[in-house]
Order: structure tokens, then C-alpha cells, then sequence
């Protein structure tokens, strides 16, 4: 069938007409309904991006779109730093070459100078103070006087290391600089488990990332954590913390430093651990003024009782005690020549107060002996065959 000119043309003008109304009605349906999903935008080379491009949300964000996780990082991320520390591992054999016939032979007095091996490590710290008073773990620098500091900026700074405390794994840092970016010390004696977590760190050379979870514990000792030697009452979390997170923070939803992040158990499966802030900062009070830190001692070896082991000390014939009870903290030796001894402390005496404080384990007695002040006496309740009965210990410095 022959379509005449005319009408074709008129064809022709309303497929025009109704193609510029759907195009118009597609865009009312993604624009103008306000339940409307945005569509993703083509991504295009750099090269030949559009004149006119809307900001990233990233770039730019939008403050009623932060949560709280981010507005913490965004508070602290600037005050933690990267820290690189540098080891001489010279071996004896390396030293040695120079005097070997076989290198004589070959190289005569041109023997070439042995290599000192450098070993690299990298953690974390924050900073404390806006002249640059920072503080990190005592493994992050052992064996260096002198540290590389990285601040979020891209300043690198030489660091010098004020002094350590291998006790408590604390150690504090000092670089030159002004007007610096600081944290803000919280409270981890109010935490309750299942509270936010945030760690900040620079884990496996990865700077400032961040990871979140919660509160997973609170007071775990030493030993369960896998450091016996340390003296400090873990927070334990399950944040992600990876190797490299040693000496960055660990906030809370608000923004403020509540531990130090510090171990990590092999077998742990996700759990990090902290050391509390009030601990970290009372530390690095004393390293700051005067390059180490004392540590209140009695001197005495102690167990928590239970029934069980109140069984086993009491079937053991080496030990010349028996204990009458199954809760409490029970002292197995007295160190000779130790304030505890001078003090009038027996093996077999249990522990019921420090510095009239009631305690349950050993730990309990630990803690408050850390809180005691060296050379001021310090009342301690035991029970001693039955008998309640009080003493006066003076405690000594924790031998290095």
C-alpha cells in the first residue's frame, strides 16, 4: 500500500513527539519520583571524563551521611602514625671475614667490609601531646634509640626514643614538631563487653586502617593472654588486629583512646587484645620524666585457690603448709630478702585485702600492688593458720 507524502510526514512528526515523551517520562521516572534509585554512572577513562563531574561522596562526604565509626576515625585517624624501627643484627661470623685465610687468599688486604644486616619493624603509636610527644609498645623499638615517625600528612620525622618498659610493653617517643594533631584519652575502667571497638594501625604496612567490632572481654591476665612476664590486665576485643597494629589505639564509639593495641595469640582466631589507657598513660608519665618506669614489688609467688587446688597443695608433702580454705589467694614461696619477708609473710598465708581492697585472684593482688606507692606501707589482711591478722609491707622496685 502507497503511503501518501502528506501522511508520512505526519507519521514521522508524532514518532518524534512520542519519543521525546517517553525520553521525558524516563527521566520524571528516575529524577522526579522521590523513592527513585539512582543509576550507577558509567565509568569513563580520566582521559576523557565529562568537563563537568560531580564530586565523590567519598571526597566530600556528607556529614548527616557519617556514622559514628567514621566521624571517631575521622577525630583520630590524624594523630595516628606510622613508626618504622631499625636494627643492627650483625652475626659473629660476618665480623670474622677479615681474618679468614681463605678470604686473604682471594682478596688479599682488599677484603671487602662484611654487610651489617639491618632488620626493619613497623608498628603503630599515636600521638599524645601537640609538641609531639608520642607513645607506642616497647617491641616496636626495641633495640633503637632512634625511630622513623610517618604522620596521615606524608611528614616523615626522625623519632627518638624517650625510654621503654618491657613490664607492660610501653614505651614513648619524642619528635620535632608543633601544633599536632592529639587524641583524647577515655575510660576503660566504665567498658562493658559487647561495646563498640575501633583499632586504628598501620597492619602489614597497610597505613591508617581501620577496623571495628567490640568489646569481647575484660581483665584477662597475662598468662591467658600469653605474656606471663607482663604486668597489665588485657582488654580483649576481636577488632581485627594484625601484625603492625602494635601500638595503635583503640577507641570507643566516641571518638577516645580506651587501650593500646598490643598482642596477638597465633590460635586466636580473630581475638586482639589491648592495654588499658589508664595503665598505657601512667607508664608513659614516667618515661617522659625520667626515662623509666618503677614498678611497685612485694616478692612473694601466689596461686588463686580453689577446691581443687587447695586438694593438691594439701596432698603435696613438699609443701610444710595446709590451706583451710578454697577461695582466696595463697602464697607459695616468700623471695628471701624481699620486702614481703621483711614484712613478716609466711608460704601458706592467704590473701584476703590489699591496701584494704578485697581481692579473689592473683591477679586482684597484682593490681593493686601496681597501684600501691613504693616506700609507703601498704596494709595487707591474710589469713594464717585460721587466723585473721594484718600487715604492714613497704614495696620495694620490681628488680630489672
Amino acid at each position: 500500500m502507497t503511503i501518501p507524502l502528506k501522511q508520512l510526514g505526519l507519521y514521522i512528526s508524532l514518532l518524534f513527539i512520542g519519543g521525546g515523551v517517553g525520553f521525558v517520562g524516563h527521566q520524571y521516572i528516575i529524577s522526579g519520583r522521590p523513592d527513585a534509585v539512582t543509576p550507577t554512572p558509567e565509568v569513563l577513562p580520566a582521559a576523557i571524563q565529562p568537563l563537568s563531574v560531580t564530586p565523590s561522596p567519598a571526597a566530600n562526604p556528607n556529614p548527616a551521611n557519617i556514622n559514628f565509626i567514621a566521624e571517631a576515625v575521622q577525630k583520630v585517624g590524624p594523630a595516628v602514625v606510622r613508626i618504622d624501627a631499625m636494627r643492627s643484627t650483625a652475626s659473629q661470623s660476618m665480623e670474622s671475614f677479615g681474618d679468614s685465610p681463605f678470604f686473604r687468599r682471594f682478596f688479599g688486604n682488599d677484603v671487602p667490609e662484611p654487610r651489617t644486616p639491618i632488620e626493619r619493624g613497623t608498628g603503630s603509636g599515636f600521638i599524645l601531646s601537640s609538641d609531639g610527644r608520642l607513645i607506642t609498645n616497647a617491641h616496636v623499638v626495641e633495640g633503637s634509640d632512634l625511630v622513623r615517625v610517618t604522620l596521615k600528612d606524608g611528614r616523615i620525622l626522625e623519632g627518638r626514643v624517650i625510654g621503654a618498659d618491657n613490664v607492660t610493653d610501653i614505651a614513648v617517643v619524642k619528635i620535632e614538631a608543633e601544633n599536632l594533631p592529639t587524641v583524647q584519652l577515655g575510660n576503660s575502667e566504665t567498658l562493658i563487653p559487647g561495646e563498640w571497638a575501633i583499632a586504628i594501625g598501620n597492619p602489614l604496612g597497610l597505613d591508617n586502617t581501620v577496623t571495628v567490632g567490640i568489646i569481647s572481654a575484660l581483665d584477662r591476665s597475662s598468662t591467658q593472654v600469653g605474656v606471663p612476664d607482663k604486668r597489665v590486665r588485657f582488654i580483649q576485643t576481636d577488632a581485627a588486629i594484625n601484625p603492625g597494629n602494635s601500638g595503635g589505639p583503640l577507641l570507643n564509639a566516641q571518638g577516645e583512646v580506651i587501650g593500646m593495641n598490643t598482642a596477638i595469640r597465633a590460635n586466636a582466631q580473630g581475638l586482639g587484645f589491648a592495654i588499658p589507657v589508664e595503665t598505657a598513660q601512667r607508664i608513659a608519665n614516667q618515661l617522659f620524666s625520667k626515662g623509666k618506669a618503677d614498678h611497685p614489688y612485694l616478692g612473694i609467688q601466689m596461686i588463686t585457690l580453689n577446691a581443687e587446688r587447695r586438694k593438691e597443695i594439701n596432698e603435696n608433702s613438699r609443701h610444710n603448709f595446709n590451706v583451710s580454705v578454697d577461695e582466696g589467694v595463697v602464697i607459695m614461696e616468700v623471695i628471701q630478702g624481699s620486702p614481703a619477708a621483711q614484712a613478716g609473710f609466711q608460704a601458706g598465708d592467704v590473701i584476703l585485702e590489699v591496701g584494704g581492697v578485697a581481692v579473689a585472684t592473683a591477679m586482684d593482688v597484682q593490681q593493686q600492688v601496681e597501684r600501691s606507692v613504693i616506700g609507703q606501707p601498704l596494709a595487707v589482711t591474710i589469713l594464717r593458720q585460721r587466723r585473721t591478722m594484718q600487715l604492714q609491707v613497704t614495696p620495694g622496685v620490681f628488680p630489672d
